[in-house]
């Protein structure tokens, strides 16, 4: 072998070990949302003056993780560079991100303000519910991310059509999305009143129990960004961000409950119909979307 071939190889593995480190450095991007939410929110706590201002910048770190997380695997796949180190790196970082963050987060901002003159039982009462619910949040999390690195082939209980893929429950981005989403929409300012924090209980015990069910949630992977003419694509997404950034508090609220809804409604549906299948005397129809074949969701 010559100098010079010899040195191209030495560049192609330097090169391939550095295209390892790409995902990686995303999944580091999403693990520093995670760790700036939680110094956040614990700051809020400590500085009770602006404690509105440090809860928003929580939120909005967790929401701008979201993206970090959905890239790391894109890039790993499309660089061939997947690696079992980058999936349990990547894990890790989803149970600090979108599990511890988004839970505490949910617990200070929901009822750690609530004001000392309101009854004192009451207020003790909606303390302790809440943290329980808030901690249930963060096992159905991690339990989610579990689920999915054990299964390679799970398949929602409502099985959609076949030309889409779908996630089995809610992923744990959209459900920390969710906690995220509303903290901003409200930017950031504390829950003062008792029965917003009953309604912030229910909010938050309904994404944990959807991140354990086994509903579908669409997934969005059959969205193709190597196609050859991706031009309408991309102005969709720049318009997608404009809104996003413009008015992020109404626009991700929004979007994130719609997605909540979605995996709510396609439930509802199919059992729905279901029922109505299995009337007497109702004609037997054939559901080929039963036994299509699913990819594991997040």
């Amino acid at each position: 072998m010559s100098v010079s071939t010899e040195n191209q190889a030495r560049a192609k593995a330097r090169l391939r070990r550095g295209m390892y480190l790409l995902p990686s450095l995303f999944t580091m991007g999403n693990i520093a949302g995670g760790f700036f939410s939680l110094t956040e929110t614990f700051r809020s706590v400590t500085d009770g003056a602006a404690a509105s201002f440090h809860l928003n910048l929580a939120a909005l770190a967790i929401i701008i993780a979201i993206p970090f997380d959905s890239l790391d695997g894109r890039i790993a796949r499309m660089t061939n560079t997947c690696s079992e180190f980058g999936k349990e790196l990547d894990s890790l970082a989803d149970a600090v991100t979108f599990g511890v963050a988004p839970a505490l987060l949910a617990l200070v901002w929901g009822f750690h303000f609530l004001p000392p003159s309101m009854d004192a039982e009451l207020r003790k009462h909606l303390v302790e519910i809440g943290s329980l619910v808030c901690f249930l949040f963060l096992i159905g999390g991690v339990s989610r991310l579990a689920r999915f690195n054990i299964s390679h082939d799970a398949q929602p209980r409502n099985p959609g059509r076949p030309d889409r893929k779908y996630f089995v429950g809610m992923p744990i981005p959209a459900a920390a999305g969710l906690i995220a989403a509303t903290v901003h929409f409200f930017d950031g300012y504390p829950v003062q009143v008792w029965w917003v924090s009953a309604i912030w209980t229910a909010l938050v015990g309904m994404a944990g129990f959807l991140m354990v069910s086994t509903w579908r949630f669409w997934s969005g992977k059959e969205i193709n960004f190597s196609r050859r003419h991706p031009s309408q694509l991309m102005v969709l997404m720049a318009v997608v961000l404009y809104v996003m950034v413009r008015y992020s508090r109404n626009a991700l609220f929004s979007l994130a409950l719609i997605y909540m809804c979605s995996g709510i409604w396609a439930r509802a549906a199919y059992s729905w119909q279901r029922r109505r299948r299995q009337k007497p005397g109702a004609p037997e129809r054939l559901n080929l979307a039963e036994d299509a074949p699913r990819e594991p969701g997040q």
